[in-house]
């Protein structure tokens, strides 16, 4: 599976998105609705209604990326918290509950 590189910021939009929807107008949604950059090179993620489709949109230095991905069965779940790790991403990907999952402390350098 494609993610974005581990060093990019990603936020998820957390109010339903119409999946029609493309580059124009995901970026046009980071700016009105999240009040972000979609040129920063964060990642930004939103979801449709019934929660079983997701887009992906980020910056990659030479124009966007757009990755859609759609259920056959069930549905995605978001945390409560806006930004993610690509880590966490690739969770919710695969259908965990991150906001249920439990992390071990580790070293973080100063």
């Amino acid at each position: 599976m494609f993610l974005p590189p581990a060093r990019v910021r990603i936020f998820l939009c957390r109010q339903p998105t119409d999946m029609r929807k493309s580059f124009d107008s995901l970026a046009a949604l980071v700016r009105e609705v999240v009040s972000g950059d979609p040129l920063s090179g964060d990642a930004f993620v939103f979801k449709n209604r019934d929660g079983d489709r997701i887009k992906v949109l980020w910056w990659d230095r030479c124009g966007f990326c757009l990755l859609y991905r759609r259920l056959e069965e069930g549905t995605y779940m978001f945390p409560e918290q806006g930004e993610v790790s690509a880590a966490e991403l690739a969770m919710i990907f695969e259908g965990i509950d991150v906001s249920a999952a439990t992390r071990r402390k580790r070293y973080i350098r100063p």
